[in-house]
């Protein structure tokens, strides 16, 4: 019993250095997003974190109309970016979780 105690200490031990390093793999996954007619371009990371944004000349001269794109499109790209997050750290903590049964159901 100690020993399976200790086994699965060490296999939580590598899921934790597994998870830092995806985590800091994400950092340069990029995900580019553009509003419908491509006046405004986000690129953000897989963590979330925004990278660039291209704003064309046109939505310079109406205020309400560049925020209304800034906020779809944000949004639009850390919608993409939380998925990709989520699947990759999911597919890794799920890999170092110990047998459990049921706990399949539970991670879904």
């Amino acid at each position: 019993m100690f020993g399976d105690i200790m086994g699965m200490m060490g296999k939580l031990k590598e899921t934790q250095e597994k998870v830092k390093a995806t985590k800091e793999r994400l950092n340069h996954v990029l995900l580019d997003e553009s509003s419908s007619d491509n006046l405004l371009k986000v690129t953000i990371n897989a963590n979330r974190s925004i990278k660039n944004i291209t704003i064309d000349n046109s939505l310079l001269e109406d205020k309400e109309q560049l925020e209304d794109y800034l906020v779809l499109t944000l949004n639009k790209a850390i919608e993409r970016a939380t998925e990709v997050n989520e699947a990759e750290l999911g597919a890794v903590a799920k890999e170092g979780m110990p047998n459990i049964p049921g706990m399949d159901s539970f991670l879904k």
